[in-house]
């Protein structure tokens, strides 16, 4: 058996997990004050997925840069290959909230949008 120590994130208690393991099988979540505990944990170590936020250049705009995430969790191991997309980026102004930035982003089938808007300068 292993033992596993995590934060939960999932809501401002921060509960301090421990997360029995028998080989990849989780035996038990402890330490969750509420049932998010459970869930992040068992999550987190069979199929750790993150919300990606970046910036993008923008052309002909008020601002030089727009903020972007990804619309869902992307699997962890993604993270940087959809950050290294996003670095070849350059969209024309006008950006609005919302706007599709990259679709299927590192060939994870999700879509990158914009979280601010950029004017036409």
């Amino acid at each position: 058996m292993e033992e596993k120590n995590l934060i939960c994130i999932n809501c401002p208690m921060g509960c301090m997990l421990t997360v029995t393991m028998q080989e990849r099988e989780i035996i038990t979540v402890e330490g969750n004050t509420c049932k998010r505990g459970e869930i992040y944990a068992r999550k987190e170590l069979t199929d750790p997925t993150r919300i990606v936020t970046s910036t993008v250049r923008v052309r002909g705009g008020c601002d030089h840069m727009v903020s972007v995430k990804t619309k869902e969790d992307v699997p962890k191991e993604k993270v940087l290959d959809c950050v290294r997309a996003l670095k070849e980026i350059i969209v024309e102004a006008p950006v609005r909230i919302g706007d599709v930035i990259m679709e299927n982003a590192a060939g994870t089938g999700v879509s990158i949008v914009a979280t601010k808007e950029v004017k036409q300068v």
